[in-house]
């Protein structure tokens, strides 16, 4: 949907000369409301104080930068004179970035779950001095239309009740948040965790799977990447073609859809309908370094080299656009520009046949379902809605020639696209999600042999570990203009634990273990739930808030409880850690009737489980030279390593023994699994182990190529 109208004339829109208390703040989105005439606030000491000095009820409006409908309520509500007026009246006003604050986006978007049985952004919730919430909602027009509230009516409403009606108003908001506490430390009943646990999980999946478009359920369609990963594993573990079939489905259609930009690479937030055209344009990064995971993994149990191009191409378009100088990988690119949804990427047929020519036209045109009526709005989005083999056909060309005139016509119309007013761009450093593109990264170079992805992926890393701490040595979770602001979260040290092994497993160098390892040993200090067992998704030391949750349930980023599982799992291994395996365990058990009862929200967790019930090898390869993933160099043994890597083994742990270093001089982090493992001869030599307990070596390229060759799927 392209931007809303104000539904009544009278709207003013206003802004002030001078910046309100968000221009000293890094985050793109508040900014994007320093000149609102509303009172804004962020999060902090001084609006809390002054509510409760005032005893003026709180409005907490939280949303991201490349939110279409954030945009859309602050043009309406937040620009609108009269009604800044009645919200810095009655209230006072906070806005936060979601981004930067996910602890609190969590309880109070619990809060407008509970409330309206509905969640999204802009979220709008209002609070009661000491915080608990009472009444909230989502998007709300100014004035009242579609079945929704005016915005006004409600400010209204709420400012009446709060002032003749504050008893039942406190008695809710008390109410509303014991629901919010029972919510935030409510367990189900403890489960095995057995194969059958995976099975339950699969079958879920493949219930409600759609045949015909790939994906899950109906419109909106989003991408599920750890169900598809999930899928991929059931697949080799339990030799279900089906799983396989709705993976390839819907990779697939997404690649082919209009979910993916087929001009400058990288994927959507998610489709507005059920068969993957019609995008809301944001771009996020964990979607990106989510879904490079899931076509590598895909490109491994299949070979199909269509998924290795989208991968090439997600990840280019990364280091192209969303890249900054020192490395860090910023967080999202906007839905609008010039006021209106998905304008830099949609075209008209007049538009590509002036550009390409008429024959170059004509091809491009039907292949990528451009016509003169437009499929979105009266214009195009680029799709694929027949295969390159049957467009080939049907234009008579061969599928080569074809080939050979698309590239030439993408590469022009990206180059005529570039010089288009281009969206925002949220370019705050987040840890979490580059710890994410840190893993894909780090994967693509390693199956893909692209040494520029990790080269990406160690600066980035570098960065982080060089920026992100503060002075007690705890991370932070974002980076913008210079500052690391926020206490970091579950997710930040889990993800960025995932992406240092993935790291050390294409350069083999050993500080990345070393980092991870000194991660989770804070991690387990300072987020652990000692009773319930588990991890909170804040810190012991964090700021109160109405209640400490546990993020558990997947989104459509991983949960904080279910990367802390899978990532310390793998350290384990790598590492030879027994305390790191029982943290990991004790995790999942503490997760596992929610693993058997909603399987659709615990597919990382179920990747972790996975991990766990093995079985795991970890790969030791010694003698020759060992040299980074890429390398023009190559030797015996980093041809081994990449020909590991061109199957699909997910449930692995990769070490290299460095050359010339005895026993006694072994990196710490890796000693135990490396010692007592060379090469007699100087040639290649790789063991094959399961917890700590090998196979006889296998001596040579040619041997382990066969054993390779006998084992794999």
């Amino acid at each position: 949907m392209s931007s809303v109208q104000s539904g009544n004339s009278s709207h003013q829109t206003a802004k002030r000369a001078e910046p309100n208390r968000l221009g000293n703040e890094t985050s793109p989105y508040l900014l994007q409301h320093a000149f609102n005439p509303v009172d804004w606030f962020p999060w902090g000491d001084e609006a809390l104080s002054l509510a409760k000095q005032l005893n003026k009820p709180i409005f907490l409006s939280i949303g991201y930068s490349a939110c279409h409908w954030c945009h859309v309520m602050e043009h309406e509500s937040f620009e609108n004179s009269e009604i800044a007026k009645l919200m810095n009246e009655h209230f006072v006003c906070i806005k936060v970035d979601r981004e930067e604050r996910p602890d609190l986006d969590q309880i109070y978007m619990t809060a407008v779950q509970i409330m309206t049985g509905r969640g999204g952004w802009p979220m709008s919730v209002f609070l009661a001095p000491d915080l608990r919430p009472f009444f909230g909602g989502t998007y709300w027009p100014p004035f009242a239309r579609m079945n929704m509230p005016g915005f006004r009516d409600v400010l209204a409403g709420v400012n009446d009740a709060w002032k003749n009606r504050r008893d039942d108003v406190l008695r809710s908001a008390g109410e509303l948040t014991d629901e919010l506490v029972t919510s935030a430390s409510r367990l189900l009943p403890r489960s095995g965790m057995t194969l059958e646990t995976l099975r339950h999980g699969m079958r879920e999946l493949l219930r409600i799977a759609d045949r015909k478009n790939g994906g899950f359920g109906g419109a909106p369609k989003f991408p599920h990447p750890m169900d598809l990963r999930l899928l991929l594993r059931c697949w080799k573990r339990f030799g279900d073609a089906e799983t396989l079939d709705v993976v390839r489905l819907t990779l697939d259609k997404m690649a082919a859809g209009g979910i993916y930009d087929h001009l400058g690479g990288g994927f959507h937030r998610y489709s507005t309908d059920g068969h993957w055209l019609a995008p809301h344009f944001e771009k996020m990064l964990y979607d990106n370094a989510l879904l490079t995971s899931t076509y590598l993994e895909a490109f491994q149990a299949t070979g199909n080299t269509d998924y290795a191009r989208v991968v090439r191409e997600t990840l280019d378009y990364v280091l192209r656009e969303m890249t900054q100088q020192d490395g860090g990988f910023y967080s999202t690119q906007d839905a609008d520009s010039e006021g209106e949804e998905g304008k830099f990427f949609v075209w008209s047929e007049e538009e590509v046949l002036s550009l390409l020519g008429p024959e170059d036209g004509r091809l491009f045109c039907y292949a990528y379902d451009v016509t003169q009526k437009g499929n979105w709005e009266e214009k195009n989005i680029l799709n694929r809605p027949k295969s390159h083999e049957q467009a080939a056909s049907v234009l008579q060309v061969s599928a080569g020639e074809l080939e050979v005139v698309l590239a030439r016509c993408r590469a022009k119309l990206l180059q005529v696209r570039a010089q288009r007013i281009t969206p925002g761009r949220d370019d705050k450093v987040l840890v979490s999600w580059n710890g994410l593109m840190i893993a894909a990264m780090s994967q693509a170079a390693s199956i893909l042999g692209e040494s520029r992805y990790a080269d990406a992926a160690c600066t980035a890393a570098d960065f982080i570990l060089a920026n992100m701490f503060d002075a007690e040595g705890r991370l932070l979770h974002s980076f913008k203009d210079g500052r690391a602001r926020f206490n970091g979260y579950l997710d930040d040290y889990a993800c960025l634990i995932d992406g240092l092994i993935d790291l050390y497993q294409v350069t083999f160098d050993a500080k990345y273990i070393e980092a991870a390892i000194d991660l989770a040993q804070h991690m387990s200090s300072r987020f652990e739930d000692s009773k319930g067992g588990g991890f909170f998704y804040t810190a012991i030391d964090h700021e109160t808030l109405v209640t400490r949750v546990k993020d558990t349930q997947d989104n459509a980023t991983p949960s904080g409880s279910g990367m802390a599982a899978y990532a310390l799992a793998r350290l384990a291994t790598i590492s030879g850690s027994v305390a790191l395996l029982g943290r990991a365990y004790a995790t999942l058990e503490a997760m596992s009737g929610q693993l058997v009862k909603y399987p659709m929200a615990s597919a990382q967790a179920l990747l972790a489980l996975d991990f766990l019930l093995g079985t795991t090898h970890e790969f030791v390869f010694a003698g020759l030279n060992a040299v980074a993933s890429g390398s023009s160099n190559e030797d015996q043994t980093t041809t081994a390593v990449r020909e590991l890597f061109q199957h699909f083994w997910p449930n692995k742990v990769i070490l290299v023994r460095p050359m010339n270093v005895d026993d006694s001089n072994l990196p710490t982090c890796v000693k135990k699994l490396l010692q007592d493992k060379s090469s007699a001869t100087g040639d290649l030599t790789v063991y094959v182990c399961e917890r700590g307990s090998c196979q006889s070596p296998i001596v040579g390229l040619t041997a382990w190529q066969s054993w390779l060759e006998a084992k794999a799927i």
